[in-house]
């Protein structure tokens, strides 16, 4: 496995360039692809507790078949990233409502190569995130009205889920739950 050294690396302050763009894999430098992967693995077990590395994770392991030098460059980024955060968390205030608030969002035209997009969401119960998912479809939408339609119907399955376990806990929400997109 390739070493890296985080006690004498720089941090940064977000896990992926701005720019968000992942080179194909069409260089011919690759890296290892089984240190690779093994760094991507670990790396979605801190996406399950961590919404900032989901995305940056979930980009960087559709190139698990045949990474590239800077899709491991992208990994190390995510490490650093890490780093700076280390002592930052979400934190569940307990005086929070139980009001259930939801978002949802479409990529359409994200990815000019498979033609799929990507949906997200993110739920609050309060002031509190509880649930998130960001994720590449693997149909392709004929249009962004399509993929936004499909955003919001995962969001509202993940509400449904949400507001049946709070009845299963005797804890029935007492207002509608609104769904942005």
């Amino acid at each position: 496995m390739a070493k890296f050294k985080m006690d004498v690396a720089k941090e940064v302050s977000t896990p992926m360039h701005a720019s968000n763009t992942l080179p194909q894999a069409t260089s011919s430098y690759t890296v290892d692809a089984s240190s690779f992967r093994c760094l991507i693995a670990l790396l979605q077990y801190l996406g399950i507790t961590g919404p900032d590395v989901s995305f940056a994770v979930n980009r960087l392991s559709q190139f698990m078949h045949a990474p590239t030098a800077s899709h491991w460059s992208a990994a190390k980024r995510i490490l650093r990233y890490l780093k700076e955060m280390m002592c930052h968390g979400l934190f569940l205030k307990s005086g929070s409502s139980l009001d259930l608030i939801a978002f949802s969002d479409s990529d359409w035209g994200g990815s000019s190569t498979s033609g799929r997009f990507t949906t997200a969401y993110i739920l609050y119960l309060g002031s509190n995130i509880i649930s998130w998912k960001s994720t590449r479809q693997k149909s392709v939408s004929r249009s962004s009205t399509e993929a936004e339609y499909r955003a919001l119907a995962n969001a509202a399955a993940k509400i449904l889920w949400i507001q049946n376990l709070l009845r299963e806990l005797r804890n029935p929400l007492c207002r509608p739950t609104v769904l942005f997109c």
